[in-house]
Order: C-alpha cells, then structure tokens, then sequence
C-alpha cells in the first residue's frame, strides 16, 4: 500500500466554484497516480467568514463531481484542542512571543511598506518585550538574517515545488515575524494547517499558486514543531477577466452541479491534461482518462 496521503482543503465562505475544482482535480489526481489516499478537511477556522451551510453544500458537491474521500471529512472547527497544544510547546521552547502591535502601527513602521501577497514586513517590535502595549496576538519568531553566504542564511527557506520548480524565500527580509494567533482570537492559517497535515500524516500537499507565498513560512513553522515537511505542488491559479485570481471575493459563480463533466473536462484542459478523443462521456472514464493524463503531465514537470 502506498504511503502518500494528500488532501483538499476548502474554506466554507461559500459554495465550490471553478478556481476550487482546480484544485481539487489536481490534488485528487494525483494521490490516485500514486495509489494514495485523498482526505478532505473542512477549513472553517476563521469564524467570521464562514458561512451556515457552506461545508456541507461543497461536500455535496465534491460527491456529486466524482471525488469520494478515503477517510471521513474533518472540520478544523473541532481541533481547536491541538492548535492549542501546538502554541503552548512554542511558547515552552520560547519560538514566539506576544504582541500587542496593531497593522497600522506595523504599516506606519516602514517608509515603504514591502508587500508579498498582501502581507506586510513585521519590524520585530515586540520581540523583546511589549514595552508598555497590552498582548493582542501571538507571533512566531523567524531566524534573523545571516551575512554569511546565502547557502547558510538560516532565514532562507528553499524547496523544490512539483510543479513551479525550486523556489526560495527569505524570512527575515521578506515576512518578519508572523502571527499564529490573531488578536481577533482566531487561529491563523499558518498555524492551523501545519498542525491539521502533521495530525493527519500528509505527505503530498496539492494546491493553488496563491498560496505558494506561504509555503516557506509553513516550513519553517514545521522545523519549529518538529513535524515533517510534505512534498509541494502548486497548480497555476484560475484568473477572471480581469486577471485577478478567481474567487468569491472576485465574483466566482458556484459550479453547476448538474452537468459536472462539462466542468471537470475545463479543469482538465486548465492543469494541461491531453486527455484522449474523443471526450470521456461519463465520470468514470474521465476519471480514468484524467488519471493516465496527469501521469504524463507529471514526466514533464522539475523532478
């Protein structure tokens, strides 16, 4: 049997649209290439943007597209216990800090605020203390930046991507400090995930390109956990007319789940797939056709 597990992991702010198909063709696929296991998890962490409803309707939705979960889906909603004892083993081993900081103190800090993915540059403020400020968040402590070489720059994430090939960030210079719980109280994503993939066993994470801006702190978030790191793949994102990323917030339409090949062939064709003429006309041959496509599509991405 083999030992991959992967995962999809939507976020219930509403219902599947086809920028979140994309992504769970790709992660499904390729735990099935590689006789693997594909999970589910719910990504509901953030309160305040979930909406009633919304989970169960894409779960429905993912069974009506063909995608049966090998084991019961989770809701991070009900694992609020380990992200718990994940914040209290950093603060034993003294990897973060409070922070009573607020984003426009952190934005008026910096002449020119460096933004990567909307995320601006933590300046380090709280890390020797809170000075007078009252605790909002707790931050986890990046390795500060070596003048050495490159090569042995602590704060030098590197790892090599499925898909987008080898890539490289520099924590210190390019992230600072990061919050792992927001001073709203909820669990940041960061956090969040690493705890949910460790727990969980994931071995294989398949995902948009948007979030490959966050794969480097997720790394380093891991070292600090002492959990393993899985293997990265991040499939091109699926963008409007506008080429703004394809989401809610951008005016995504829910997938029709009436006529869910019409949808699945357009993710094929989206990730690259040459699937055979003429078109599958069921779910199982797509699925069988998708497969054999993605295997092949993998010989041609970095090694």
């Amino acid at each position: 049997m083999s030992a991959y597990r992967g995962r999809f992991a939507p976020s219930p702010t509403g219902p599947l649209h086809f920028g979140s198909l994309v992504s769970a063709l790709a992660s499904w696929l390729d735990a099935r290439a590689h006789d693997g296991t594909w999970l589910v998890r719910v990504e509901d962490i953030d309160g305040p943007r979930t909406v009633p409803g919304a989970a169960e309707d894409i779960l429905a939705t993912l069974e009506r597209f063909g995608f049966h979960a090998d084991e019961p889906p989770v809701w991070q909603s009900q694992r609020i216990g380990l992200y718990r004892e994940a914040l209290d083993a950093l603060i034993a081993s003294h990897h973060v800090y409070p922070c009573g900081c607020t984003r426009k103190e952190i934005a008026d800090s910096q002449l020119h605020a460096h933004r990567r993915n909307t995320t601006l540059i933590y300046p380090g403020t709280c890390r020797d203390g809170l000075h007078g400020k009252t605790a909002r968040a707790w931050r986890l402590r990046v390795p500060d930046d070596s003048p050495a070489a490159s090569a042995d720059n602590p704060a030098l994430i590197r790892f090599n991507d499925r898909w987008q090939g080898p890539q490289h960030q520099d924590l210190a210079n390019e992230v600072g400090d990061f919050v792992l719980l927001r001073a709203d109280g909820q669990w940041a994503y960061q956090l969040a995930v690493v705890v949910d993939d460790a727990a969980q066993g994931i071995t294989h994470i398949v995902r948009g390109a948007d979030l490959l801006d966050s794969t480097a702190r997720q790394i380093w978030l891991q070292r600090c956990l002492k959990v393993s790191t899985p293997s990265y793949l991040h499939v091109p994102v699926v963008t409007n007319a506008d080429g703004e990323k394809l989401s809610k917030q951008t005016g995504a339409q829910a997938l029709d789940a009436s006529r869910p090949l019409e949808s699945l062939l357009a993710a094929a064709k989206h990730l690259g797939l040459e699937l055979r003429e003429p078109a599958p006309a069921s779910l199982d041959a797509f699925q069988a056709d998708a497969i054999d496509a993605w295997k092949r599509r993998l010989t041609h991405l970095p090694a």
